[in-house]
């Protein structure tokens, strides 16, 4: 039979069982559009945990061992969005009769304060101003040091000669141990002393390569390092890279099981009209006209209930991408949502035609057992038992 007959005489059997078409659309579309929605969102969830992560203080690059902090200027150049300059040395911390051992990091409040999240982490006091004779203190440290806003430490080298005494004017506790243990700031001009190292956080513009930024201020201060987040963030990008799996595991659970119901509802239909398969096999259907004809019934469903429901998916993404979800109560003790728990989805190529396309792939496996079942029985059987 011509392919273009089958087409026209699936798409009437469609139509003429409407009600049965409409349920198995309606199960095609609902998980394809929840399946959009999802590997949108989880795409979203990935974004809001790279820019928390990377937003609260290292930013998307972090540059160590510049020769001086004039060499920053030229780390300059299209995809940076802004170039943080900092100095870092371990220290003794020493109030009263008690000492701890301190990675203090000199920084410059204004830029800092606008291109990083650090300040909104303060308990109790405030954040740095420029220049003057400060300390922003981790509270694990503050608590050990037994100190409170206002009160006075002082800072010495290891060998214990005495450099000089910076105030406490705020702590602070972010939930991240790397910045929570053993870790406190004060301004860049009043760094105690001249021979830190010196480090760099570089905040990328969206949709740049990191792999070129890096490449590009390697190649201009050969004597630094730089290291995009996935390096000194490796956990991070595990957790992303196992989303991603979990993701597509779940689209192939979902659309097996859609498959499988679409699959039992057509052997329904086989054997509910199972007289006119036989009458059809008399008149000369041979077995590969009726998988076509099969294949061509639920491939019109599938696809029709694909489309229909990318394009539901679509609008559900594109209404919560400017709201966003708020999922604060849920994300306050985690590290990778310090700074926001709000989620915005976001659609992407994959993320988008994904779920059509194996609701089609696995709309298409769906007859097999129908085929098989119909094409082993013998027309005159089924029309003697009928």
């Amino acid at each position: 039979m011509r392919l273009s007959y089958i087409a026209r005489l699936a798409l009437l059997h469609l139509f003429r069982s409407w009600r049965a078409t409409m349920v198995l659309a309606f199960l095609v579309i609902t998980a394809v559009s929840a399946l959009v929605f999802l590997g949108s969102l989880a795409i979203g969830t990935n974004d809001a945990m790279i820019r928390n992560s990377t937003g609260l203080f290292s930013g998307q690059i972090l540059g160590s061992a510049l020769p001086n902090m004039a060499d920053a200027a030229m780390l300059g150049g299209p995809g940076i969005d802004k170039i943080l300059v900092r100095r870092e040395q371990r220290f003794l911390l020493q109030a009263e009769d008690q000492y701890e051992s301190i990675l203090l990091v000199g920084v410059e409040p204004l830029p800092e304060k606008q291109h990083t999240a650090l300040w909104r982490k303060t308990v109790t006091g405030r954040y740095l101003r420029p220049g003057e004779q400060a300390i922003y203190l981790n509270q694990q440290t503050a608590e050990r040091l037994q100190v409170a806003v206002n009160d006075e430490v002082r800072v010495s080298r290891g060998d214990g000669s005495p450099l000089q005494p910076l105030t406490v004017v705020g702590i602070y506790r972010t939930g991240v141990g790397q910045l929570d243990q053993g870790r406190a700031f004060c301004p860049i001009e009043t760094f105690p002393d001249a021979t830190g190292l010196i480090t760099t956080a570089i905040f990328v513009e969206d949709g740049s390569s990191l792999e070129e930024i890096v490449r590009r201020c390697q190649e201009r201060i050969p004597a630094a390092q730089f290291m995009a987040w996935p390096e000194f963030m490796p956990d991070l990008k595990q957790l992303i890279d196992l989303n991603f799996v979990c993701m597509a595991l779940v689209m192939i659970l979902v659309f097996a099981l859609v498959a499988v119901g679409i699959s039992c509802a057509f052997l329904i239909f086989a054997l509910k009209n199972l007289r006119e398969h036989g009458i059809m096999k008399t008149m000369g259907m041979m077995p590969l006209d009726t998988a076509l004809f099969l294949v061509n019934q639920t491939g019109l469903l599938s696809c029709c209930g694909a489309v229909a429901g990318t394009l539901a998916g679509f609008a559900l993404v594109a209404f919560f991408a400017g709201n966003g979800i708020d999922l604060t109560s849920f994300t306050s003790h985690n590290q990778y949502f310090a700074v926001s728990g709000v989620i915005y989805p976001r659609m992407t190529g994959p993320a988008l035609l994904t779920p059509p396309l194996l609701a089609i792939l696995f709309g298409l496996a769906a007859p097999i057992w129908p085929i098989l079942y119909i094409i082993r029985r013998n027309p005159a059987e089924i029309l003697r038992n009928v």
